[in-house]
């Protein structure tokens, strides 16, 4: 999936990504009102876990060894170069696949390791393995948002990564179209539909849109979070 940006918020039916179909309403159900927890994560167990569910992953371990690599020597950079370090790895990493090839399903959320052992996935497995990995660099969640926009280009939903320095400040886009992080008002061929992350959903608008929802409820970001805890990740909820 991509996804960022959309003209009819006041009446969301349904945006397309690739062949999937995103549903706003889903996003009450999602991330708010979840605190994660992003202790050291051992790579040596998460990849005795990837072997167990996949068998041999030679290519696979590379890059989740690369993926080890990058966190520990982004730890210490400054937050813009952990987001040029971190969209740039994600960006050679994964092959844009769609979720009906890649998954047999319409709209699959994979977690990052699910992603590397594929070496592919679309655009909210790019979103989400960099949303990922930029908070356990140290990131807070109130300066990213996974975020849903319509790809005018293409005429399709997308999604991407944006990121806050400041609430009132202007969004930088993380995206697999184009590699370059560019602030929210040159991407002209983006237009944003809604935007979440733990405190919740948000909507279009100046400084950063309007919290829309607070909801507890959990659906795709409750099962993605129990995954990547079952791969061996130090991710918790309260």
């Amino acid at each position: 999936m991509n996804a960022d940006m959309h003209t009819r918020v006041s009446s969301p039916a349904r945006y397309r990504c690739g062949r999937a179909w995103l549903r706003p309403a889903l996003l009450a159900c999602l991330l708010a009102c979840v605190a994660i927890s992003y202790a050291d994560w051992g790579f040596d167990l998460i990849i005795r876990n990837a072997e167990k569910r996949y068998g041999k992953i030679d290519n696979a371990k590379v890059r989740i060894e690369e993926w080890d690599r990058l966190i520990n020597s982004s730890l210490n950079i400054e937050e813009n170069q952990q987001l040029q370090a971190v969209n740039g790895f994600f960006n050679r990493q994964l092959r844009f696949v769609d979720d009906s090839i890649n998954w047999r399903q319409t709209d699959y959320w994979a977690t990052p390791i699910e992603a590397l052992v594929k070496g592919a996935g679309d655009c909210e497995d790019y979103a989400i393995a960099k949303y990922f990995t930029l908070r356990r660099l140290g990131i807070p969640s109130e300066k990213l948002r996974i975020t849903y926009v319509k790809a005018l280009k293409y005429n399709q939903a997308h999604m991407v990564l944006t990121y806050y320095s400041s609430p009132s400040a202007v969004p930088l886009v993380l995206d697999n179209l184009i590699g370059e992080i560019r602030p929210a008002p040159q991407r002209k061929d983006l237009l944003p539909v809604y935007a979440f992350n733990a405190e919740g959903l948000y909507m279009p608008g100046a400084t950063g849109g309007k919290r829309a929802s607070d909801s507890k409820k959990l659906s795709r970001w409750q099962d993605l979070l129990k995954k990547m805890r079952e791969e061996g990740f130090a991710i918790g909820e309260g």
